[in-house]
């Protein structure tokens, strides 16, 4: 219909992960994010599920940053039949690069070794995409100038500002035949330690905002000093911290904190790992891009000289036999894959040891289990007993919380007419909404997954 847009929530509608938006206009058609499925079962499930959409007919994608649940499908979607390009900011670009490697080698890896094990009830096993699909995948990217309005058009322009969220983070600002969009990606904290703060929206016909706190306020506290008590604590029982982490911007903090640490004196010298070969390549990024955060470049210099960063898989394993203390920085943040498996493979039953979550854990996840005290870990097929200490260090999410939600959209000054409540679990997504109404006096809905909502022109 010529007098209509069309709105297709593709993902985080009413769950936390798998962005995808699907714009319908009359003469352009186009995806804002492009992310996988994580967590609960019966959601991974869906990325083996064609998009209920013909994604030959969809002209551009763009990306509000580089983050796994906001880029992941991208291999998925150029090998159903997309041909056009995907825009987003130069430092989301080479972020998602980085991602989307690592994110087909662990695939290809996993499945392999379900194959030999026999831990997987599929026969054979697949990835669900590869390495080879990736390289297909970047040669459609686009890097796009901040705060410059973009022409793809037939009355269609975009524009991309920084949200503090991770390096290259935006919300995106779209016109469609004189309707503005505003797409919030995840905003970041206002008071974040390495980024830039984020900038607001003034005005939005159709604001898609995201509540992954959007029922909570991070705890106020001294986050450098928690800590410290932690590791020290630790390391008094002879033992180790291990912090699943993030490779992309929450990797780069915690360093930063235990960097700070031990140049006061406050940590005793005992080595500072970074195992993670997608954060390593992420650190050449804050390299690069040094006009996206906050870090003096000798600031930065000094900080990576503290911590040894392990070169190949041979070298964890040695590293995991060692029995001095030590803190090891792993991916992934929410222990659904990576290094950080293996080193509790091999740490989880000893009660001398320590696993730290520093960040956002997901419904379905390894880590959610750890944050809510499960007894046993399944890793790999086998159970292992949780007899190690988990802490929770608060306050670092790259998330801002509600009130810092509200704080973005405070700018605008008049009532969005159609505001959709995205990316958040269903108590989140639900108190947020009402959040808003007592707040603004504005009506908000929260989507269904794979709801069509039509918009006149």
């Amino acid at each position: 219909m010529k007098d209509k847009i069309f709105i297709h929530f593709l993902g985080a509608a009413g769950t936390v992960t798998g962005s995808k938006y699907l714009i319908e206009a009359p003469e352009k058609k186009f995806l804002v994010d492009c992310g996988l499925f994580q967590g609960l079962k019966e959601l991974r499930l869906l990325n083996w599920d064609h998009l209920p959409v013909d994604v030959s007919t969809i002209d551009f994608v763009l990306l509000t940053h580089g983050h796994l649940d906001h880029v992941g499908y991208l291999p998925r979607l150029i090998k159903d039949g997309f041909k056009g390009k995907i825009y987003g900011t130069a430092p989301t670009i080479d972020i998602a690069e980085i991602i989307l490697r690592d994110s087909a080698r662990l695939q290809e890896e996993e499945a392999k070794q379900a194959n030999e094990e026999g831990f997987s009830k599929h026969h054979p096993a697949k990835a669900l995409y590869t390495e080879q699909d990736v390289e297909s995948t970047i040669t459609h990217f686009s890097p796009i100038d901040l705060n410059q309005w973009i022409d793809l058009g037939a009355e269609v322009n975009a524009r991309f500002q920084t949200n503090g969220h991770i390096i290259g983070s935006t919300f995106i600002e779209v016109h469609v035949q004189g309707k503005k969009f505003v797409f919030s990606g995840d905003v970041g904290q206002v008071d974040d330690l390495l980024l830039i703060p984020p900038k607001r929206p003034v005005e939005a016909d159709i604001l898609f905002i995201e509540s992954t706190y959007g029922d909570r306020l991070h705890p106020e506290g001294d986050i450098k000093e928690r800590l410290k008590t932690i590791v020290l604590e630790t390391i008094a029982k002879g033992g180790s911290v291990i912090i699943p982490s993030f490779a992309v911007e929450r990797t780069q903090v915690m360093m930063y904190l235990l960097w700070q640490l031990r140049v006061s004196g406050e940590l005793p010298d005992v080595p500072m790992i970074m195992d993670s070969p997608m954060g390593s390549r992420v650190l050449s990024v804050f390299e690069k891009h040094r006009d996206w955060h906050k870090l003096p470049a000798a600031e930065y210099r000094a900080m990576c000289e503290q911590f040894h960063v392990v070169e190949n898989f041979r070298e964890t394993l040695r590293l995991i036999e060692t029995k001095y203390p030590k803190i090891i920085i792993a991916g992934s943040g929410m222990v659904t894959g990576g290094r950080v498996l293996s080193y509790l493979q091999n740490y989880l039953e000893n009660p001398q040891h320590t696993v730290l979550l520093v960040g956002y854990q997901g419904e379905g996840t390894r880590g959610r289990q750890l944050l809510e005290g499960t007894h046993e870990l399944k890793i790999h097929g086998k159970y292992y007993p949780v007899k190690c200490g988990v802490e929770v260090l608060h306050g670092l999410s790259a998330h801002g919380d509600q009130s810092e939600l509200l704080h973005w959209m405070s700018d605008i000054k008049t009532a969005p007419p159609h505001i959709f409540v995205i990316h958040g679990e269903k108590q989140a997504a639900d108190t947020f909404k009402l959040k808003i109404k007592d707040t603004f006096g504005w009506e908000a809905v929260v989507p269904n997954l794979y709801e069509i909502v039509e918009v006149d022109i």
